[in-house]
């Protein structure tokens, strides 16, 4: 059996015509896979990007939570030292300054 565009001995001999319409369009896919490579490789960049800003505001964020609760801890330790020794009729003077404050303010607010 011959195929077309083969020669006798079994090696092809390429036609002319067809072999430049494979070539074009091997070359024409070539380039449309250049393109998706360079967009996946200016995608991939811009993840990286992307993600190295996310983890900067999160250790940002980590850090102000570590100070925040420390302040938190310090400042619960003081009201537990204020109420376990003799200052309880000092936190009870806070306590109802605090009411008469907002109880102040609420009037305040209803008769505007």
């Amino acid at each position: 059996m011959r195929r077309a565009g083969l020669g006798e001995s079994g090696y092809g001999h390429y036609v002319a015509s067809g072999y430049s319409v494979y070539e074009e369009e091997n070359e024409h896919l070539q380039e449309g896979l250049k393109a998706k490579v360079n967009a996946l490789k200016s995608l991939s960049i811009d993840i990286g990007t992307e993600v190295k800003y996310q983890n900067k505001v999160l250790e940002d964020m980590d850090s102000d939570f570590d100070s925040t609760g420390g302040l938190l801890g310090a400042t619960i330790g003081r009201v537990k030292h204020l109420s376990r020794g003799s200052q309880t009729k000092l936190l009870c003077y806070m306590l109802l300054f605090c009411f008469f404050v907002f109880v102040v303010l609420y009037w305040y607010m209803k008769l505007r």
